[in-house]
């Protein structure tokens, strides 16, 4: 196997893990009361910030797993999920939330992050990692 395909290898599990991560959030805020309940303990806005956060992780997702989509699109839905994920962690850690609480975030960012570099590694495999970033 080559070294390009093991990075689109890589690339299509790491993004999917991510990608179901965000679907089960996405989910998950828009359709439970436990969500609005901790939305309202973050201090978030209820009904309309979460239906807009799912709608953006659903518009997100797609353009991740959908390899027609430009890369400019692309390059904003990993933006866009970077915000969502680091915005979380600010919010957990500014109620001082429990530690357990910024799990998921974490461990989520932590997958976006990979996806991103193994994006960028299967687009341009001529470039090192860290030119790629």
């Amino acid at each position: 196997m080559t070294k390009s395909k093991t990075v689109i290898i890589a690339f299509w599990v790491v993004t999917s893990l991510f990608c179901l991560e965000m679907i089960f959030t996405a989910y998950w805020e828009w359709f439970t009361p436990q969500a609005a309940q901790a939305f309202a303990r973050l201090g978030f806005p209820a009904a309309s910030f979460r239906v807009e956060l799912s709608v953006a992780k659903m518009l997100g997702v797609f353009s991740l797993l959908i390899p027609a989509i430009p890369t400019r699109l692309k390059e904003w839905a990993y933006a866009g999920f970077a915000f969502n994920l680091v915005s979380a962690l600010i919010a957990h850690a500014s109620i001082r939330d429990q530690h357990v609480a910024f799990a998921p975030s974490v461990i989520t960012l932590l997958l976006g992050i990979g996806s991103y570099g193994l994006w960028r590694r299967s687009e341009h495999p001529q470039r090192s990692p860290v030119s790629a970033l």
